[in-house]
């Protein structure tokens, strides 16, 4: 009688550990993440993941100086036109036309 509880003991726990590796695999084989013990999932180091991070950064770094340079040349734009030069000389082009005129 011992020697059946224990083979049914030893049995059912190799049971549990193959049905537990078994879904562990099916988890990983379809993309879903595994869990640790507190039912938290744990994402496996993906190098690619990784590398893609690093090219998105790389990338964002590059945008933002971009987009600085662009500010500065708007910045510049928007002195020419608001300076008083400017205006000055759309008023001396205007007086020029009505010249032309008479």
């Amino acid at each position: 009688m011992e020697f059946l509880s224990e083979t049914a003991i030893i049995a059912g726990v190799a049971i549990m550990t193959v049905g537990y590796l078994f879904g562990n695999w099916m988890k990983m084989k379809n993309g879903y993440p595994l869990e640790n013990s507190w039912g938290k999932p744990v994402y496996p180091k993906n190098d690619q993941a990784v590398e893609r991070v690093k090219l998105l950064t790389q990338e964002n770094a590059e945008l933002r100086a971009e987009l600085g340079s662009l500010k500065d040349r708007l910045g510049n734009v928007e002195r020419i036109v608001t300076d008083s030069g400017y205006h000055l000389t759309s008023e001396i082009e205007q007086l020029r036309g009505k010249s032309e005129a008479n």
